[in-house]
């Protein structure tokens, strides 16, 4: 396929993270239209007219946005990041039932209105939601995707590159699995440059050890937490990250990254949403089926797919 022209992203939720993934997208010209769509008229409205008053200075983008569902027709991309937040003493699978409710009721009305679209869950749990909106939809697999652990493998590129003394562009190194608490690095594939991680030494900047390595590991997996406790939510990474996505999917970029998607027969996972090295192109995300994972990390994305499935097993049908 080619670049998609006259390409059009519809981002639904208008909150922090929704409003963050337009702004991004507007700034850095991800579509040529953009569209934000939220039930709460008021706040969507507010928040389209904010972003559109800046556009004098974001280049040829253009935004619309409302309460109604017809502003997501035609589009190419639909970002998901509706949903409720995560509240103070409320489970993860507490949270899963409110979101999967919003995910089960909206995706058959989505694709009333933009049937050829690929789609892009934000929404947290996004790995279970995933699965539940790939059946809710019917949609090949490819055509409905979780960012997964791209900001999780942004996050953990910026700590090895202050740690390396190197731009985080030279750091190639991946978060796989869930994106949650079970998620974990490739280590055994991870470098700097050609030069592998435990390897790599510059003056200044002595040889990583696997210790660190871990506690690395440790800060990026709770890095949100941290976001959360300071500010109340995470949303300008994640804005940037699902952009990105967005950008790799409308121009046909085959670009790889750890996005999530169900797994079919990938290494013993079958019928779970997890992150691994994935080509993503106009067509959707696709798993790149030879990656190749340690014993240890085999076991690791055995563990992470456990994990989810037991998430899954209480939400019914």
């Amino acid at each position: 396929m080619e670049i998609i022209e006259n390409s059009k992203l519809t981002v639904v939720g208008a909150g922090s993270v929704g409003s963050s993934v337009a702004y991004a997208a507007l700034i850095r010209g991800s579509a040529r239209h953009i569209a934000l769509y939220d039930v709460a008229t008021e706040k969507v409205e507010a928040e389209v007219l904010d972003l559109a008053h800046g556009t004098q200075f974001t280049g040829s983008s253009d935004i619309v946005g409302g309460s109604d569902i017809s502003v997501a027709a035609g589009s190419h991309v639909v970002v998901i990041t509706a949903g409720a937040k995560q509240k103070p003493g409320q489970t993860r699978t507490e949270l899963a039932e409110v979101n999967a409710g919003i995910i089960r009721s909206m995706m058959p009305q989505l694709l009333e209105v933009a049937p050829h679209a690929v789609y892009v869950i934000v929404t947290n749990p996004c790995d279970v939601l995933t699965v539940i909106a790939q059946e809710v939809s019917g949609l090949p697999p490819e055509r409905v995707f979780a960012s997964g652990t791209v900001l999780d493998t942004s996050r953990l590129r910026w700590k090895l590159a202050e740690r390396a003394g190197v731009s985080t562009g030279s750091v190639h190194a991946h978060i796989v699995g869930e994106h949650g608490d079970t998620e974990f690095p490739l280590w055994s594939r991870a470098t700097i440059g050609t030069v592998p991680i435990l390897d790599w030494q510059v003056p200044g900047h002595p040889r990583l050890t696997r210790e660190e390595l871990d506690a690395i590991a440790i800060d990026v997996r709770d890095a949100a937490y941290k976001v959360i406790r300071g500010k109340g939510a995470t949303n300008y990474a994640i804005g940037l990250s699902s952009a990105r996505i967005v950008e790799a999917i409308l121009r046909d970029e085959h670009a790889v990254m750890p996005v999530s998607t169900v797994l079919h027969d990938f290494h013993g996972v079958d019928g779970v949403a997890l992150s691994v090295p994935s080509i993503v192109s106009a067509t959707g995300a696709v798993p790149i089926r030879n990656t190749s994972f340690s014993a240890e990390e085999l076991d690791l994305l055995h563990r992470s797919a456990t994990a989810l499935e037991g998430v899954r097993a209480t939400l019914g049908a």
